[in-house]
């Protein structure tokens, strides 16, 4: 009889630490998706400062999102210019899809629980 009860907080006791687990991964999923959603990765930044794999992750959808606002902003205002300007008009939006792509691989890349540099910007490093 008491073995059974022993068996039995056992069993309880693994249940609990499995659903811990699991609660930590998904919060671990979701704060790694944040960190690739552009001004959301701010979120992660702030609460999850001590996690590597969020870390990580934050890393590289902050580089994005400088990269985004920084290059979308000089073609803007390059595309006021006669003539050449469409071409720059039409540089932002490439930049733009180029950088949704990016934070698509990077959002496989976390419901994966992969820390795999993002081609061309993830060699960057802005976190320590």
């Amino acid at each position: 009889m008491e073995e059974e009860k022993i068996k039995d907080e056992q069993e309880v006791e693994q249940e609990s630490t499995k659903s811990k687990e699991t609660e930590e991964v998904d919060d671990d999923k979701l704060m790694g998706i944040l960190a690739y959603l552009f001004i959301l990765v701010i979120i992660p930044l702030v609460a999850r400062k001590n996690s590597k794999f969020i870390r990580f992750h934050t890393n590289q959808g902050l580089i994005l999102l400088i990269i985004e606002v920084f290059a979308v902003a000089v073609c803007n205002i390059l595309s006021i210019i006669p003539y050449v300007g469409l071409v720059f008009s039409i540089l932002g939006y490439l930049i733009d899809l180029a950088c949704v792509a990016l934070a698509i691989i990077g959002i496989v890349n976390v419901c994966n629980k992969e820390e795999k540099e993002l081609p061309v910007v993830g060699k960057f490093k802005i976190l320590k």
